[in-house]
C-alpha cells in the first residue's frame, strides 16, 4: 500500500475515534460502546511510530470514559511503549502526550499528569496541527482548573490565572467545533475563578447555547457548574442549586466521574449555605458514589498493572528456565557444550580481571565404545551418568563441568597464580585430573556393568590461554598424547 493508502486508513480511523467521542460527549454510551468494538481492533498497517501511538491512546482515553479499564491500560501502555524517546516531536507526538496526560490524571498519577501535560503543549507548539495544539492547551487548563478548585480561595486564584492564558491561546486558534467548545466552557470556569463574573456568565451562556446545538453534555454540564458557580458568588443560592443540579445530572449522564465529584461536592455546599439538609445529603450521596468508582477504577488499575507484571515475571521465569533447559545435558545433568561456550567467556574474563590463571580440563572415556558393545546402549548411558557423579564430586562447587560430546568430558576452573609476575601456578588443574582419572579408576563399576571391562579416562590439561578454543585445542594435543601412551593416564600441553 502507498503512502497515500496508508494516510486515508489513518484518516478513515481517526475520523471514527471521534465519532466514538462525540456520542460520549453526548451521552450516547450504548451507541459509543457498539461502535468502539468495531473499531478497537482496527489499526492500519504502515503507520508511523506517533500516529500509531496516537491512535492507540485515543482508544484508550475512550476505554477509560467507557469504565474498560483493563483495555484503556492496555491500550495506553501499547501506545506508550511506541513513542519511548526522549525527544518527542510533531503534533501525533503532542496528541498520543496530552491524552496520556489525562489517562495519568484519571488513574491518580497527578503531578505525572501535569508534567506530561506541559510537555504535550510544548511539544504540539512545534507541530503543525493548531486543532491538537488548542486541544492540548485545553487537556493544560482544564487540569489547573480542576487543581485550582481543590485550593485555598487565595491559591486558587494563582491558578486560575495561569490557566486563562492558556484558554486565550487555545480560542485564538480555532473558532468551532467540539475543541473549541471545551476550551470555552472551561474558559468560563477560569474567569469565575478570578471573580471575573459578568465575562464567565457570557461565556457559560455562549457555550451553552453552542452545546445544544450540537447536542453536547459534556460542555453542558461544564456550563452550568460555571453559571452555578457565578450565581453562588452572587449570592442567588436558589438559581446557583438549580444550575448546579443540571451539571451534575448531565456529568452523570456522560459517566464522567471527575466531573461528578467535583460537582456533587459544589452542590453539596450550595445546599447547604441555602439550609437545603435534603439536598446536601443527596448531593453528598452522589458525590462518595463518585468516588467510589474512582478508587474502583484505581484498584482495578492497580489489578491490572499487577497481572502484567506477575505474566512478565512468570514470562521471564519461562524463559529462564527455558534457556537452562537448553543450556543442559538431559543424560547427566551436566552443562552441555552450549552451555561452556556460553558460560566461558565470562569465566576467562572474569579470571583475567582478578589475576587468575584459568585450567581446562579434557576428559576422554577408554574403551567406551567396546562398554557400549558388550553391555548394551543403556549400560553405557549408565555409565556416562556415573562418570559425571564422579566428575562433580571431584571438583569445587565454582568449577564448570560440561559434557562435551559422547564420551568427552571437560572441566574449567581457575586459580590465583603463586607468583604474579610470571604467572608461575600451583597446577592445580593437574591434581584435579589426576583425582578424576584415580576415581574412575578406582569405582567400583560391577553394579553398573557387571563383568564388562571397566572404564578408565585420558586426560589432557592446559593452562594459561585467554580463550575457551586455545584451551581446547591445548587440551586436545595433551589428550592425544594421554591416548597414544597407553590410555588412563593424565597429559599436560607444555607448549605456547
Amino acid at each position: 500500500m502507498g503512502q497515500d493508502g496508508v494516510d486515508a486508513d489513518a484518516t478513515e480511523a481517526l475520523s471514527a475515534d471521534r465519532e466514538v467521542r462525540l456520542l460520549l460527549d453526548a451521552g450516547r454510551s450504548d451507541e459509543a460502546n457498539s461502535l468502539f468494538d468495531q473499531i478497537v481492533a482496527k489499526v492500519p498497517p504502515g503507520l508511523d511510530p506517533w500516529t500509531r501511538a496516537a491512535l492507540l491512546t485515543r482508544r484508550a482515553v475512550a476505554a477509560w470514559r467507557l469504565r474498560r479499564i483493563p483495555l484503556a491500560l492496555e491500550l495506553a501502555a501499547e501506545g506508550w511503549s511506541e513513542i519511548d524517546t526522549e525527544n518527542p516531536t510533531g503534533s501525533a507526538a503532542a496528541d498520543t502526550l496530552g491524552r496520556l496526560g489525562y489517562l495519568l490524571e484519571g488513574i491518580g498519577h497527578r503531578r505525572a499528569s501535569l508534567e506530561m501535560s506541559r510537555i504535550a503543549v510544548d511539544v504540539a507548539r512545534g507541530g503543525g496541527d493548531v486543532e491538537i495544539l488548542a486541544h492540548c492547551l485545553q487537556g493544560l487548563a482544564g487540569t489547573l482548573n480542576f487543581r485550582a478548585c481543590e485550593l485555598p480561595p487565595n491559591e486558587a486564584e494563582t491558578v486560575f490565572r495561569e490557566a486563562i492564558p492558556l484558554f486565550e491561546e487555545g480560542l485564538s486558534l480555532v473558532s468551532d467545533g467540539r475543541v473549541y467548545l471545551a476550551l470555552l466552557a472551561a474558559y468560563g470556569a477560569s474567569l469565575a475563578g478570578i471573580g471575573d463574573l459578568e465575562r464567565a456568565e457570557r461565556t457559560a451562556d455562549s457555550a451553552l447555547r453552542q452545546a445544544e446545538m450540537i447536542g453536547s453534555r459534556w460542555v453542558n454540564s461544564v456550563g452550568h457548574w460555571v453559571i452555578a458557580t457565578v450565581r453562588r458568588k452572587q449570592g442567588k443560592l436558589a438559581d446557583a442549586t438549580r444550575h448546579a443540579r443540571i451539571a451534575v445530572d448531565d456529568a452523570e449522564w456522560i459517566n464522567d466521574v471527575s466531573l461528578i465529584q467535583r460537582y456533587s461536592q459544589d452542590l453539596a455546599d450550595i445546599c447547604r449555605a441555602n439550609g437545603d439538609p435534603a439536598g446536601e445529603a443527596e448531593a453528598l450521596r452522589r458525590n462518595i458514589s463518585a468516588r467510589q468508582t474512582a478508587l474502583e477504577t484505581v484498584q482495578e488499575g492497580l489489578g491490572q498493572a499487577l497481572e502484567q507484571r506477575r505474566q512478565a515475571v512468570r514470562a521471564r521465569h519461562q524463559a529462564m528456565a527455558a534457556q537452562e533447559a537448553a543450556e543442559r545435558d538431559p543424560l547427566t545433568g551436566l552443562s552441555n557444550r552450549f552451555g561452556l561456550e556460553r558460560t566461558a567467556p565470562e569465566v576467562l574474563e572474569r579470571a583475567g580481571a582478578n589475576g587468575r590463571v584459568p585450567w581446562l580440563v579434557l576428559i576422554d572415556v577408554d574403551w567406551f565404545k567396546g562398554v557400549n558393545d558388550a553391555a548394551g546402549h543403556a549400560a553405557g548411558d549408565a555409565a556416562l551418568r556415573e562418570i559425571a557423579q564422579l566428575l562433580r564430586a571431584e571438583c569445587r562447587v565454582g568449577d564448570v563441568v560440561a559434557r562435551w560430546a559422547g564420551d568427552e568430558f571437560v572441566v574449567l576452573l581457575t586459580e590465583a597464580a603463586i607468583d604474579h609476575s610470571t604467572s608461575r601456578t600451583s597446577s592445580v588443574g593437574v591434581a584435579v585430573a589426576e583425582r578424576i582419572r584415580l576415581s574412575v579408576d578406582l569405582h567400583d563399576w560391577t553394579a553398573v556393568l557387571g563383568t564388562t571391562r571397566r572404564p578408565t579416562v585420558s586426560i589432557g590439561v592446559a593452562y594459561g590461554a585467554d580463550t575457551l578454543e586455545k584451551l581446547f585445542a591445548n587440551a586436545d594435543v595433551a589428550l592425544y598424547r594421554a591416548k597414544r601412551r597407553g590410555r588412563n593416564r593424565v597429559e599436560v600441553h607444555t607448549g605456547a
